[in-house]
């Protein structure tokens, strides 16, 4: 199948920045799903949209958009100067903010199944979502899963 057969099919209408990104964040996510699944021999389709798993599927979307434009636009040119620094900022936000707060609720969350069944907060507690962000590894793994893909479709498209 030609690139430009691929983003049709995969809804991008011919965009190839925007195909390339899609393919890189489903095929990412469908590693997760994968890898979850031989680690619990369990199915379950909504992981492939949760922010959990050996890999960073945003990170490989927003990697996969940055050469998908350099490709296309050229290094020097503004909109990938732009889809750089939003894929900085996304992989950035994934191994720090994002995977320092999904810690923070999983303390939290162990504390207050710590407290006696009495106490008033146990009575309006909801457990926080604690798969928030990535590991600097997942981050890694996405960005170079992203480049990879958009590069190899770049060879067929550009």
């Amino acid at each position: 199948m030609r690139a430009t057969e691929m983003l049709t099919a995969a809804g991008a209408g011919g965009n190839f920045p925007l195909g390339a990104a899609l393919l890189a964040f489903a095929f990412a996510n469908l590693v997760n799903v994968l890898s979850i699944w031989l680690k619990e021999k369990k199915w379950d389709a909504r992981k492939f949209l949760t922010s959990s798993g050996v890999i960073s599927s945003l990170s490989a979307a927003v990697a996969s958009l940055a050469v998908a434009v350099g490709q296309q636009e050229g290094g020097d040119s503004s909109v990938f100067a732009l889809a750089l620094v939003f894929a900085a900022v996304v992989m950035y936000d994934a191994s720090g903010v994002r995977f320092h707060t999904g810690r923070q609720a999983a303390l939290l969350n162990q504390i207050v199944s710590d407290l006696s069944p009495e106490h008033p907060i146990i009575s309006t507690f909801r457990p926080l979502r604690e798969p928030l962000g990535h590991s600097p590894f997942q981050v890694f793994a996405g960005a170079l899963v992203g480049c990879t893909i958009a590069y190899l479709m770049g060879k067929s498209y550009v």
